[in-house]
């Protein structure tokens, strides 16, 4: 019988892409996520019942066993930028994650792949980056030989980072920025995937920074953003006090809603975040040490970010029939 491998939040940006090259690898690929009737589309990326979306919540023990019995491996692809309720940076990063490897190591699980974020600091002011650096931690004490990842700030068709952008700058002529001049190493989602499955089938372990073969400003990627999707805004920066000030007024809003709003535009701590360069470390082994060529964002951008021009697919005839017109 093939081998399995259980990804937890295997339904997520970078699970999806794990799940499809662990089917290519032909081993059986379990994908734990809390939705699983919304996880239907990762069926088809192997044979019939190759791939399949099973139930889990990672806050309680006998869910996350039941995902992983049998497994010959294990991912944990669980992230959140959630500071409050039941799912909380504690709860899923730190708590969630060095549940599922306490499990595996009691199970006799082979290999373990963690993914966790360029910028982990248990000494970080910012939340989000302090739990990363915890649930590494706690992943590392139960499970010294886990693969653990650092990526940078990740793209590809379903990115929340280059796609979210782009919608914003449909709405009006200028582009709001914080953090205009902090540094950004862009990786390719699949690039991440690339990697875990080195975990996966035991070829490497310890920690890895993962960047693309570019550093560029946050501006800088928004600019090349725009020049993908033809459209001309005015980037402005907004200065990090002001951010502060918004992001306060927009936390305080999810607040007194008790969640029922949750803030997804700008929180204190993605503000936090943003004054902090997220590039790979110096001597820090990454892509190159796994044998991974890491792929620029202009060889994929373009190909899904065509969505956002002014006249979408149809920019580039548009734009032919005017030079044609202009030739006459």
């Amino acid at each position: 019988m093939s081998k399995l491998v259980t990804i937890y939040g295997g339904s997520g940006f970078v699970g999806r892409y794990i799940a499809r090259r662990m089917a290519k690898e032909g081993w059986r690929v379990r994908v734990a996520c809390r939705r699983p009737n919304e996880a239907l589309f990762v069926k088809p990326y192997g044979a019939v019942g190759q791939v399949e979306p099973v139930f889990c919540n990672i806050r309680d023990d006998a869910s996350v066993a039941a995902a992983m019995a049998g497994a010959d491996a294990v991912v944990n692809c669980v992230g959140t930028f959630d500071k409050s309720g039941r799912n909380n940076f504690d709860a899923v990063q730190v708590e969630g994650a060095g549940r599922i490897a306490r499990i595996a190591a009691k199970t006799g699980v082979a290999t373990m792949v963690h993914i966790s974020a360029i910028g982990a600091d248990a000494l970080s002011d910012c939340d989000y980056s302090r739990t990363k650096a915890e649930g590494e931690a706690a992943v590392k004490a139960a499970f010294p030989g886990a693969l653990i990842l650092r990526p940078s700030v990740i793209f590809g068709p379903e990115d929340g980072f280059f796609n979210r952008f782009a919608g914003m700058s449909r709405f009006g002529p200028v582009l709001p920025v914080v953090g205009a001049a902090t540094k950004f190493q862009p990786v390719y989602v699949d690039d991440v995937a690339a990697a875990a499955v080195k975990g996966i089938l035991g070829q490497a372990s310890g920690t890895y920074e993962l960047g693309g073969p570019d550093v560029a400003s946050f501006r800088e990627l928004m600019e090349e953003m725009l020049t993908v999707i033809h459209r001309r805004r005015l980037i402005v920066n907004m200065p990090f006090w002001m951010a502060r000030i918004m992001a306060a007024v927009l936390d305080f809003g999810s607040l007194i809603t008790g969640g029922l709003i949750t803030n997804k535009i700008l929180t204190r701590d993605q503000v936090k975040s943003l004054r902090v360069d997220n590039v790979v470390a110096k001597g820090a082994k990454g892509l190159a040490d796994l044998g991974i060529e890491a792929t620029p964002t202009d060889a994929v951008v373009p190909d899904y970010l065509w969505r956002f021009r002014p006249s979408g697919q149809y920019d580039a005839i548009k734009a032919s029939a005017r030079n044609l017109r202009h030739s006459d």
